[in-house]
């Protein structure tokens, strides 16, 4: 089982990606399920878990990374003797700490058998003045770029081209290690680079 977090500040565009993305995922063939800690209600609806087969977990009660990271690691267990899927992909809440999460699957993988995907950080390319001008919400994106191994630049089609620059130069700097994919879900680019990542990359920490 190959976990992938699908991490960013709320409003970035994460339950939309999931959703997209799911669905490329397992047209390519591979069994997916999704964890989701976001507040509200689980994100597939109930038509598109049966067409793909789909598994989807909801865990409420705090955040995945620190309050409830006990109940994803007995969920990720579950899974594992259960539907045994491919590909997990985990929503965390808008402010958890990616790396947190995917220090506690390591930590774990013995006892669920996962190994650690990609951590994919979505940036709301609308949003990049009012996201990097706060300090302490600069703080928390900044540490959310800093852990991502992929750095997605949402809602490309909602920017301009030099707003889109500045974006990309700004979490550049925070990361630059780090792929950069822009993404559209209404358009569809970006969409494949990211299936191929998941489907091929299995990131050692």
């Amino acid at each position: 089982m190959k976990v992938v977090q699908i991490a960013g500040y709320l409003g970035s565009g994460k339950t939309t990606l999931i959703i997209a993305l799911s669905r490329k995922v397992a047209e390519a063939g591979m069994k997916v399920a999704i964890l989701v800690n976001d507040i509200g209600t689980v994100p597939v609806d109930g038509r598109v878990i049966e067409e793909y087969g789909m598994t989807v977990k909801d865990i409420g009660g705090g955040c995945i990374c620190c309050q409830v990271a006990g109940t994803m690691m007995k969920t990720l267990e579950a899974f594992a003797k259960g539907p045994k899927p491919d590909v997990i992909i985990i929503e965390p809440t808008g402010i958890a700490v990616p790396d947190s999460i995917r220090q506690t699957v390591m930590l774990n993988a013995e006892k669920t058998g996962a190994v650690v995907g990609p951590t994919i950080v979505l940036f709301d390319t609308t949003r990049t003045e009012k996201l990097l001008t706060y300090d302490t919400l600069k703080r928390l994106v900044s540490t959310q770029i800093r852990d991502a191994d992929i750095i997605v630049l949402s809602k490309i089609d909602l920017s301009l081209a030099v707003e889109a620059e500045y974006a990309e130069k700004a979490v550049r700097e925070m990361n630059q290690k780090a792929e950069i994919v822009r993404l559209s879900t209404v358009t569809g680019e970006g969409l494949s680079v990211l299936v191929d990542r998941i489907r091929g990359v299995v990131v050692q920490v």
